[in-house]
C-alpha cells in the first residue's frame, strides 16, 4: 500500500493541475471584466493590474492584450502601449478596435505612414466608422498627401455631415493648395455646424485677406474677437488690414495689443515693424521709427528664424556702424 500511495497522490496532483490549467481562461475573462469596471470608473492603475493578470492567465486573450495596450496610452507609456496592441492585431487582425487604437499610438508617436496604413484597415474593417476616416484624412493632412487628404475629409463628411472639425480641417487642406473659394465654402460650413469657432474665423478670414477682401476680412476678423478678446492672431491680422488701408497709428496698436496678448507672436512682431518702417519712410526724419522697425524684426527672428524676407529687410535698414580705427583684436 505504500507503493501505490505516491501513485495515487501524483494522479491526483495530474488531475488537479489539468482542473487548474482549464480554469485559466476562465480566469482571465473574469479578470478583463475586472478591468473593464474599473476603466469604466477611471481608476487607470486597478485597470492595469487586472488587465497584465488577464494577459499573464492566458497570453492568447487578444481583448485583454488591446485593453492593456488603451491603458498604458491613457497613462503616457506609448511605447509599451505599441508592442501591446501591435501583439493584440496579431492574435485578433479583424479586430477593429485593436486596430484603431495601433492606429491612434503610431499618430501620437508620429509615424505617420504607419498609422495611415492602420486607419486604412480600420477603414476597411468598418466602413461606418467616422472616426477611422477623420484621423487618416488627419494623416495624409500632416503629411502633406493633399490630395487623400481631401478625399478622406469628404468620406468622414458622408458618414457625419454636421462634424464642425472635418470641415475646418477640409477648408484648411484647400486653403494649402489655393483653392480659395473652396476654403471658404468649407470654412462656413464648419461655422454653420458650431458659430462659436474664433480660430475657423481667423482662418476664413485669412482667405478673404489673400483675396484682398478687406471689409469681409474686418467683419470676420472683429466677430473672432468679441468671441475670443485675448486672440492674439486675430488682433494680428486685424493690425495688417490698417496698415494696407494705410491707418498706420491704428495698425501699430493692434500690433502691440497682439504682441501684449502673446510676447511669441512673431508675425506681430513683423507687422509692428513693417508698420513703423513704413512711418518712416514716409516721413525720413522720424529715424525713432526705423530703430523701433528693425527691432521689431529682431524680436520676430529671435521666435522664429525662418524669415529670410525679414533678414533681407534688417540688412537693407539697419544702421552699419564704422569699423573702429583701433581694435584690441588686433596684434
Amino acid at each position: 500500500m505504500n507503493r501505490i500511495a505516491p501513485q495515487r497522490s501524483w494522479l491526483l496532483l495530474v488531475a488537479g493541475l489539468t482542473v487548474l490549467a482549464g480554469c485559466q481562461p476562465e480566469m482571465a475573462r473574469t479578470r478583463l471584466e475586472l478591468g473593464e469596471r474599473a476603466l469604466e470608473a477611471h481608476d487607470l492603475n486597478a485597470a492595469l493590474v487586472e488587465f497584465r493578470e488577464a494577459v499573464r492567465l492566458n497570453p492568447e486573450l487578444a481583448e485583454a492584450h488591446t485593453k492593456l495596450g488603451m491603458v498604458y496610452k491613457q497613462k503616457g507609456n506609448l511605447h509599451l502601449a505599441l508592442e501591446t496592441l501591435k501583439t493584440a492585431v496579431q492574435l485578433d487582425p479583424a479586430d477593429f478596435l485593436s486596430v484603431f487604437e495601433l492606429g491612434e499610438v503610431y499618430r501620437l508617436l508620429d509615424k505617420l505612414t504607419q498609422a495611415v496604413r492602420a486607419y486604412a484597415v480600420a477603414c476597411e474593417l468598418d466602413p461606418r466608422s467616422f472616426d477611422s476616416r477623420f484621423r487618416l484624412a488627419t494623416c495624409y493632412h500632416r503629411n502633406g498627401d493633399t490630395d487623400l487628404a481631401v478625399e478622406s475629409y469628404k468620406a468622414a463628411l458622408e458618414l457625419d455631415p454636421d462634424n464642425a472639425y472635418a470641415w475646418s480641417n477640409l477648408g484648411a487642406v484647400f486653403d494649402t493648395t489655393g483653392q480659395h473659394y473652396e476654403a471658404i465654402r468649407a470654412y462656413k460650413n464648419s461655422l454653420e455646424c458650431n458659430t462659436r469657432q474664433p480660430v475657423v474665423l481667423v482662418n476664413l478670414a485669412t482667405v478673404y485677406l489673400n483675396q484682398e477682401r478687406w471689409s469681409a476680412a474686418r467683419r470676420t476678423l472683429e466677430k473672432a474677437i468679441e468671441l475670443e478678446p485675448d486672440l492674439s492672431v486675430a488682433r494680428e491680422r486685424l493690425g495688417y488690414i490698417e496698415w494696407r488701408e494705410q491707418e498706420y497709428e491704428q495698425a501699430a496698436l493692434c500690433y502691440r495689443r497682439a504682441i501684449d496678448l502673446d510676447p511669441k507672436n512673431a508675425a506681430a512682431h513683423a507687422g509692428y515693424g513693417v508698420v513703423r518702417m513704413t512711418q518712416y519712410l514716409n516721413e525720413p526724419a522720424q529715424v525713432a521709427f526705423r530703430d523701433e522697425a528693425v527691432e521689431s524684426w529682431h524680436r520676430s527672428l529671435e521666435i522664429q528664424p525662418d524669415q529670410p524676407k525679414l533678414r533681407a529687410l534688417i540688412e537693407k535698414y539697419r544702421i552699419k556702424s564704422p569699423k573702429p580705427i583701433f581694435s584690441l583684436d588686433e596684434g
